[in-house]
């Protein structure tokens, strides 16, 4: 597999030698799913990150009444993990799966600690993460609870911009919080303003 482009995403936020670079690509598994393949189940133990090589992944819930409510989608160059889980090592409540044929690199949360002890800077690098993921949960939070489904969608688009004529409607009416019915009327009012 090529690490290129995971190498380049790390080298938005830090700097790594030759050999750092070989010593983390180690600790790395690769694993390719087919389309509506599971990486993470609900009420299992999230063990690892996933870097999205190929292909495109989301993560949801799925209420009581047995809707779902998609959390994030996760095309190539993003990460992904139920961090709840991860961090806590509790079941948790996302599943993520894939909506095509999608290769993933993989890093486990046992390695991820060794690449913290023996290439410091990674912390900074999943800190950086971190702390982003942070903001765009609280910034869509906030949104949900102030935009209209208008602006939400507008939003949609600037965040996932390859997404938006590639994703089933119902997954991005579940995204934004509107039944598809009415998604197809904002997508309408939406393009024709452009």
């Amino acid at each position: 597999m090529d690490y290129s482009l995971i190498i380049t995403n790390i080298s938005k936020h830090i700097s790594l030698s030759p050999g750092e670079e070989k010593y983390f690509v180690a600790l790395l598994k690769e694993k390719k799913l087919k389309r509506k393949d599971f990486l993470l189940r609900e009420n299992e133990v999230c063990t690892q990150t996933a870097f999205v090589v190929k292909g495109c992944l989301r993560g949801y819930t799925i209420d009581k009444s047995g809707f779902e409510h998609v959390l994030q989608f996760a095309p190539p160059d993003w990460w992904i993990s139920d961090m709840y889980s991860f961090i806590s090592r509790q079941p948790g409540n996302l599943n993520i799966d894939a909506l095509e044929n999608t290769e993933v690199l993989l890093i486990s949360r046992d390695d991820r600690e060794k690449l913290f002890i023996n290439i410091p800077k990674f912390e900074r690098f999943f800190r950086i993460l971190s702390e982003n993921a942070l903001v765009v949960l609280r910034r869509r939070l906030i949104d949900n609870m102030s935009l209209t489904a208008q602006d939400r969608f507008a939003e949609f688009c600037k965040h996932y911009p390859t997404l938006i004529e590639h994703l089933p409607q119902k997954m991005i009416a579940s995204y934004i919080g509107v039944t598809p019915e009415f998604l197809s009327k904002v997508k309408a009012d939406y393009f024709r303003k452009l």
